[in-house]
Protein backbone atom coordinates (compact mmCIF):
# COMPACT_ATOMS: atom_id res chain seq x y z
CA UNK A 1 0.00 0.00 0.00
CA UNK A 2 0.97 3.87 -0.34
CA UNK A 3 1.72 5.72 3.00
CA UNK A 4 3.95 9.06 4.11
CA UNK A 5 6.94 7.83 5.95
CA UNK A 6 9.34 10.00 7.42
CA UNK A 7 12.93 8.61 8.82
CA UNK A 8 14.30 11.87 9.87
CA UNK A 9 13.25 14.84 11.05
CA UNK A 10 12.62 18.30 9.14
CA UNK A 11 10.79 20.41 7.12
CA UNK A 12 8.00 18.88 4.60
CA UNK A 13 10.81 17.64 2.43
CA UNK A 14 11.49 14.60 4.51
CA UNK A 15 8.04 13.12 4.04
CA UNK A 16 8.46 9.85 1.69
CA UNK A 17 5.34 9.23 -0.27
CA UNK A 18 5.90 5.20 -0.39
CA UNK A 19 4.97 1.64 -0.58
CA UNK A 20 4.66 -0.25 2.40
CA UNK A 21 2.44 -3.13 3.80
CA UNK A 22 -0.67 -3.38 4.48
CA UNK A 23 -0.82 -3.80 8.47
CA UNK A 24 -2.39 -6.34 9.45
CA UNK A 25 -4.97 -5.86 12.76
CA UNK A 26 -5.01 -7.42 16.04
CA UNK A 27 -7.48 -9.70 17.66
CA UNK A 28 -8.38 -6.07 19.09
CA UNK A 29 -8.45 -4.28 16.41
CA UNK A 30 -9.81 -3.31 13.40
CA UNK A 31 -8.38 -2.69 9.77
CA UNK A 32 -9.32 0.89 7.98
CA UNK A 33 -9.74 1.52 4.20
CA UNK A 34 -8.87 5.08 4.60
CA UNK A 35 -11.08 7.34 2.35
CA UNK A 36 -9.80 10.84 4.02
CA UNK A 37 -7.61 11.74 6.46
CA UNK A 38 -6.81 15.39 7.43
CA UNK A 39 -3.40 16.93 9.12
CA UNK A 40 -3.58 19.22 12.11
CA UNK A 41 0.05 21.54 13.24
CA UNK A 42 0.78 17.81 15.84
CA UNK A 43 1.57 16.68 12.85
CA UNK A 44 4.38 19.37 11.78
CA UNK A 45 5.34 19.69 15.14
CA UNK A 46 6.34 15.89 15.40
CA UNK A 47 7.78 15.87 11.76
CA UNK A 48 10.34 18.68 12.82
CA UNK A 49 10.56 17.53 16.78
CA UNK A 50 9.86 20.95 17.77
CA UNK A 51 9.24 21.91 20.91
CA UNK A 52 12.27 19.89 21.52
CA UNK A 53 10.61 17.33 24.26
CA UNK A 54 9.10 16.02 20.96
CA UNK A 55 12.44 14.06 20.64
CA UNK A 56 12.14 12.37 24.33
CA UNK A 57 8.88 10.06 23.50
CA UNK A 58 9.42 9.78 19.88
CA UNK A 59 13.30 9.14 19.40
CA UNK A 60 16.04 11.93 20.08
CA UNK A 61 17.95 11.43 16.99
CA UNK A 62 15.62 9.90 14.54
CA UNK A 63 11.83 9.13 15.26
CA UNK A 64 11.22 5.77 16.38
CA UNK A 65 7.81 5.66 14.77
CA UNK A 66 7.71 6.62 11.07
CA UNK A 67 4.02 6.99 10.37
CA UNK A 68 2.36 10.45 10.39
CA UNK A 69 -1.39 11.63 11.02
CA UNK A 70 -4.36 10.92 12.88
CA UNK A 71 -7.76 12.10 11.71
CA UNK A 72 -8.79 9.30 10.06
CA UNK A 73 -12.38 8.40 8.09
CA UNK A 74 -12.83 5.58 5.97
CA UNK A 75 -14.61 2.00 5.65
CA UNK A 76 -13.41 -1.39 7.83
CA UNK A 77 -11.58 -3.76 5.55
CA UNK A 78 -11.49 -6.78 8.67
CA UNK A 79 -11.84 -7.31 11.89
CA UNK A 80 -10.01 -8.79 14.63
CA UNK A 81 -11.69 -11.95 16.50
CA UNK A 82 -12.54 -10.08 19.41
CA UNK A 83 -14.11 -7.37 18.00
CA UNK A 84 -17.73 -7.57 18.27
CA UNK A 85 -18.71 -3.60 17.98
CA UNK A 86 -17.64 -2.80 13.98
CA UNK A 87 -17.98 -5.53 11.32
CA UNK A 88 -16.72 -4.96 7.84
CA UNK A 89 -17.71 -2.43 5.09
CA UNK A 90 -18.85 -0.06 8.34
CA UNK A 91 -18.31 3.32 7.92
CA UNK A 92 -16.10 4.93 10.39
CA UNK A 93 -14.08 8.05 12.15
CA UNK A 94 -12.00 8.62 14.87
CA UNK A 95 -8.22 9.67 15.56
CA UNK A 96 -5.45 6.91 15.09
CA UNK A 97 -2.06 6.43 14.68
CA UNK A 98 -0.92 6.68 10.42
CA UNK A 99 -3.91 7.79 9.12
CA UNK A 100 -1.71 9.38 6.26
CA UNK A 101 -1.60 5.93 4.65
CA UNK A 102 -3.72 4.17 2.30
CA UNK A 103 -5.04 1.57 4.96
CA UNK A 104 -4.43 1.95 9.10
CA UNK A 105 -5.54 -0.15 12.09
CA UNK A 106 -7.55 1.17 15.14
CA UNK A 107 -8.68 -0.05 18.56
CA UNK A 108 -12.75 0.12 19.08
CA UNK A 109 -12.09 2.88 21.51
CA UNK A 110 -10.45 5.31 18.87
CA UNK A 111 -13.11 4.95 16.32
CA UNK A 112 -17.07 5.37 16.41
CA UNK A 113 -19.74 4.92 13.43
CA UNK A 114 -19.47 7.63 10.79
CA UNK A 115 -23.56 9.44 10.32
CA UNK A 116 -24.69 8.25 6.90
CA UNK A 117 -25.62 11.57 6.08
CA UNK A 118 -22.55 12.75 6.60
CA UNK A 119 -19.57 13.07 4.19
CA UNK A 120 -16.38 11.75 4.85
CA UNK A 121 -14.42 14.57 4.59
CA UNK A 122 -16.30 16.58 7.02
CA UNK A 123 -16.04 13.52 9.45
CA UNK A 124 -12.22 13.25 8.69
CA UNK A 125 -12.05 17.25 9.54
CA UNK A 126 -13.55 16.71 13.15
CA UNK A 127 -11.21 14.24 15.45
CA UNK A 128 -8.71 16.60 16.97
CA UNK A 129 -10.28 19.39 16.52
CA UNK A 130 -13.33 18.75 17.83
CA UNK A 131 -12.49 16.87 20.65
CA UNK A 132 -10.07 19.66 22.08
CA UNK A 133 -12.86 22.27 21.58
CA UNK A 134 -15.74 19.91 22.85
CA UNK A 135 -13.47 18.92 25.97
CA UNK A 136 -11.98 22.41 26.47
CA UNK A 137 -15.15 24.17 26.14
CA UNK A 138 -16.12 21.79 29.01
CA UNK A 139 -13.55 22.22 31.10
CA UNK A 140 -14.38 26.08 30.60
CA UNK A 141 -17.95 24.66 31.74
CA UNK A 142 -19.39 26.65 29.05
CA UNK A 143 -23.13 25.85 29.20
CA UNK A 144 -22.69 28.31 32.55
CA UNK A 145 -20.84 31.46 30.39
CA UNK A 146 -22.87 33.78 28.28
CA UNK A 147 -20.23 35.57 27.08
CA UNK A 148 -17.16 33.64 25.27
CA UNK A 149 -14.43 34.86 23.45
CA UNK A 150 -12.28 32.35 21.03
CA UNK A 151 -8.65 33.35 20.47
CA UNK A 152 -7.85 31.68 16.88
CA UNK A 153 -11.21 31.73 15.91
CA UNK A 154 -10.44 30.92 12.37
CA UNK A 155 -8.23 27.99 12.65
CA UNK A 156 -9.31 24.28 12.79
CA UNK A 157 -9.68 24.35 16.25
CA UNK A 158 -11.44 27.69 16.72
CA UNK A 159 -13.99 27.34 13.84
CA UNK A 160 -15.32 24.65 15.67
CA UNK A 161 -15.32 26.22 18.99
CA UNK A 162 -17.29 29.17 17.68
CA UNK A 163 -20.11 27.17 16.71
CA UNK A 164 -19.83 24.55 19.49
CA UNK A 165 -20.15 27.71 22.08
CA UNK A 166 -22.67 29.06 19.96
CA UNK A 167 -24.85 25.75 19.82
CA UNK A 168 -24.51 26.35 23.72
CA UNK A 169 -25.89 29.71 23.97
CA UNK A 170 -23.23 31.74 24.50
CA UNK A 171 -22.44 35.05 22.65
CA UNK A 172 -19.13 34.49 21.00
CA UNK A 173 -16.81 36.95 19.88
CA UNK A 174 -14.14 35.20 17.77
CA UNK A 175 -10.33 36.40 17.44
CA UNK A 176 -8.85 36.78 13.97
CA UNK A 177 -7.03 38.54 11.71
CA UNK A 178 -8.84 41.32 8.98
CA UNK A 179 -9.69 38.65 6.35
CA UNK A 180 -11.49 36.01 8.35
CA UNK A 181 -13.54 38.53 10.12
CA UNK A 182 -16.21 37.64 7.58
CA UNK A 183 -16.16 34.00 7.41
CA UNK A 184 -15.97 33.66 11.66
CA UNK A 185 -19.08 35.64 11.55
CA UNK A 186 -20.93 33.11 8.77
CA UNK A 187 -19.74 30.79 12.07
CA UNK A 188 -22.10 32.45 14.42
CA UNK A 189 -19.59 34.90 15.72
CA UNK A 190 -21.65 37.79 17.49
CA UNK A 191 -18.60 39.82 17.31
CA UNK A 192 -15.28 39.88 15.41
CA UNK A 193 -11.75 41.56 16.54
CA UNK A 194 -8.81 42.02 13.87
CA UNK A 195 -6.01 41.10 16.34
CA UNK A 196 -3.49 43.44 13.78
CA UNK A 197 -5.80 46.21 14.87
CA UNK A 198 -7.07 45.68 18.32
CA UNK A 199 -5.64 43.55 21.68
CA UNK A 200 -8.79 42.33 23.22
CA UNK A 201 -6.99 42.02 26.28
CA UNK A 202 -6.83 46.02 25.78
CA UNK A 203 -10.38 47.03 24.51
CA UNK A 204 -12.05 47.25 28.25
CA UNK A 205 -14.73 44.30 27.41
CA UNK A 206 -14.41 41.16 29.16
CA UNK A 207 -15.93 37.65 29.40
CA UNK A 208 -16.92 34.90 31.57
CA UNK A 209 -15.14 32.41 29.74
CA UNK A 210 -11.95 33.06 27.19
CA UNK A 211 -10.51 30.22 25.14
CA UNK A 212 -7.11 30.51 23.91
CA UNK A 213 -6.12 27.96 20.88
CA UNK A 214 -3.24 29.78 19.60
CA UNK A 215 -1.61 30.31 23.36
CA UNK A 216 0.31 33.68 22.52
CA UNK A 217 -1.05 35.59 25.83
CA UNK A 218 0.43 35.94 28.89
CA UNK A 219 -1.72 34.88 32.35
CA UNK A 220 -1.94 38.72 33.08
CA UNK A 221 -3.15 39.52 29.31
CA UNK A 222 -5.61 37.21 29.75
CA UNK A 223 -7.03 37.84 33.65
CA UNK A 224 -7.49 41.48 32.14
CA UNK A 225 -10.00 40.34 29.69
CA UNK A 226 -12.11 38.06 32.42
CA UNK A 227 -14.81 38.67 34.63
CA UNK A 228 -14.10 38.70 38.46
CA UNK A 229 -15.04 34.50 38.09
CA UNK A 230 -14.08 34.03 34.41
CA UNK A 231 -11.98 31.44 32.95
CA UNK A 232 -9.40 31.59 30.81
CA UNK A 233 -8.68 28.10 28.83
CA UNK A 234 -5.73 27.57 27.24
CA UNK A 235 -5.39 24.82 24.20
CA UNK A 236 -2.25 25.53 22.58
CA UNK A 237 1.24 27.41 23.20
CA UNK A 238 3.64 29.44 20.71
CA UNK A 239 6.79 28.66 22.23
CA UNK A 240 8.03 26.10 25.80
CA UNK A 241 9.35 29.06 28.02
CA UNK A 242 5.77 30.69 27.22
CA UNK A 243 4.14 27.58 28.21
CA UNK A 244 5.92 26.89 31.22
CA UNK A 245 5.37 30.79 32.59
CA UNK A 246 2.19 30.61 31.82
CA UNK A 247 1.20 27.52 34.13
CA UNK A 248 3.72 29.09 36.57
CA UNK A 249 1.64 32.73 37.16
CA UNK A 250 -1.75 30.81 36.78
CA UNK A 251 -1.18 28.78 39.81
CA UNK A 252 0.42 31.79 41.97
CA UNK A 253 -2.53 34.04 40.26
CA UNK A 254 -5.32 31.75 41.18
CA UNK A 255 -3.90 32.59 45.11
CA UNK A 256 -4.79 36.02 44.99
CA UNK A 257 -8.25 35.75 42.55
CA UNK A 258 -11.22 34.29 41.73
CA UNK A 259 -10.30 33.74 37.91
CA UNK A 260 -8.75 30.84 36.82
CA UNK A 261 -6.27 30.22 34.04
CA UNK A 262 -5.01 27.20 32.69
CA UNK A 263 -3.95 24.62 30.10
CA UNK A 264 -6.16 21.75 29.33
CA UNK A 265 -3.39 19.79 28.18
CA UNK A 266 -4.01 17.59 25.18
CA UNK A 267 -7.44 16.80 24.42
CA UNK A 268 -8.06 12.61 25.47
CA UNK A 269 -9.72 10.34 22.74
CA UNK A 270 -12.48 9.39 23.98
CA UNK A 271 -15.32 7.18 21.46
CA UNK A 272 -18.51 8.63 23.59
CA UNK A 273 -16.94 12.36 22.51
CA UNK A 274 -16.31 11.10 19.05
CA UNK A 275 -19.95 10.34 18.53
CA UNK A 276 -21.26 13.22 20.19
CA UNK A 277 -19.25 15.29 17.67
CA UNK A 278 -20.89 13.41 14.71
CA UNK A 279 -24.12 13.98 15.80
CA UNK A 280 -23.54 17.48 16.39
CA UNK A 281 -22.62 17.37 12.50
CA UNK A 282 -25.36 15.39 11.65
CA UNK A 283 -27.80 18.02 13.48
CA UNK A 284 -26.46 20.89 11.78
CA UNK A 285 -24.93 21.86 14.84
CA UNK A 286 -20.94 22.42 13.59
CA UNK A 287 -20.66 21.81 10.02
CA UNK A 288 -16.63 21.42 10.05
CA UNK A 289 -14.88 24.52 7.64
CA UNK A 290 -12.19 22.83 5.21
CA UNK A 291 -9.89 25.09 3.49
CA UNK A 292 -7.91 23.26 0.86
CA UNK A 293 -7.70 19.53 -0.55
CA UNK A 294 -4.64 17.37 -1.38
CA UNK A 295 -4.35 13.92 -2.61
CA UNK A 296 -2.16 11.37 -0.93
CA UNK A 297 0.75 11.87 -2.96
CA UNK A 298 1.15 15.64 -2.01
CA UNK A 299 1.03 15.30 1.79
CA UNK A 300 3.98 17.61 1.85
CA UNK A 301 2.91 19.67 0.28
CA UNK A 302 -0.24 20.35 2.17
CA UNK A 303 1.65 20.15 5.40
CA UNK A 304 3.63 23.08 3.84
CA UNK A 305 0.60 25.17 3.43
CA UNK A 306 -0.23 24.37 7.10
CA UNK A 307 2.90 25.67 8.49
CA UNK A 308 2.10 29.13 7.09
CA UNK A 309 -0.59 29.34 9.48
CA UNK A 310 -2.97 30.88 6.98
CA UNK A 311 -5.21 27.78 6.66
CA UNK A 312 -9.31 28.98 7.53
CA UNK A 313 -10.69 25.69 9.32
CA UNK A 314 -9.34 22.14 8.12
CA UNK A 315 -6.57 20.33 5.57
CA UNK A 316 -8.04 17.53 4.16
CA UNK A 317 -5.94 14.63 2.74
CA UNK A 318 -7.90 12.71 0.17
CA UNK A 319 -6.90 8.87 0.05
CA UNK A 320 -9.44 7.17 -1.92
CA UNK A 321 -11.46 9.25 -4.17
CA UNK A 322 -13.94 6.86 -5.40
CA UNK A 323 -16.20 7.27 -1.95
CA UNK A 324 -16.49 10.63 -2.29
CA UNK A 325 -18.69 10.61 -5.70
Amino acid sequence: MKAIRYTEYGSPDVLQYTNIETPTPSDDEVLIRVVCAAINPADWRMMRAKPILVRIESGWRRPKIQSIGADVAGVIEAVGKNVTKFKVGDEVFGEVSGSLAEYTTATVNQIVHKPLSVSFEHVAAIPMVGLTALQGLRFGDIEQRQRVLINGASGGIGTVAVEMAKHYGAKVTGVCSGRNIEMVCSLGADHAIDYTKDDFTKTGQTYDLIFDTVGNRSSKDLARALTPNGQAVVAGFTTLSHMFGLMAMSTLRSMFSDKVIGSMGSAQVVAEDLATLGSMIEQGHITPVIDRRYPLAETAEAIRYLETKRARGKVVITVDPKYLS
